[in-house]
């Protein structure tokens, strides 16, 4: 998910992205101060793509890794680089997991 097409994404553009309800989205907002997205004079949120990758990481660390939220920000605030580096590895083996599944599905459906 390295390439982005637009320059800002609203709430519901960023959840249906990374399949998190927006409330979540809210909530980490207020939880981790490395999540701020901008906002325009209605007070509607607007992400960048950086913002959207910060969501990934900390999504890693909660969900993935079952941190807690405190946890999960002391981590990014003391190894902020080695966690860059172990969520780069585990994006990349999941692209490769998800190749190697289709190149199954199309080695089983010719078989047929």
């Amino acid at each position: 998910m390295d390439k982005f097409d637009k320059k800002f994404y609203r709430i519901g553009d960023v959840a249906l992205l990374l399949g998190i309800p927006e409330s979540t989205l809210r909530y980490w907002e207020t939880q981790f101060t490395i999540v701020k997205p901008k906002r325009n004079a209605k007070n509607v949120r607007f992400y960048t793509p950086q913002d959207i990758e910060v969501i990934r990481k900390i999504y890693y660390l909660v969900k993935e890794k079952g941190l807690k939220l405190d946890a999960a920000q002391a981590q990014l605030r003391v190894n902020r680089d080695g966690i860059d580096k172990r969520f780069e590895v585990v994006d990349r083996l999941k692209e490769i997991r998800d190749d190697l599944k289709a190149l199954l599905d199309t080695l089983d459906s010719t078989k047929r």
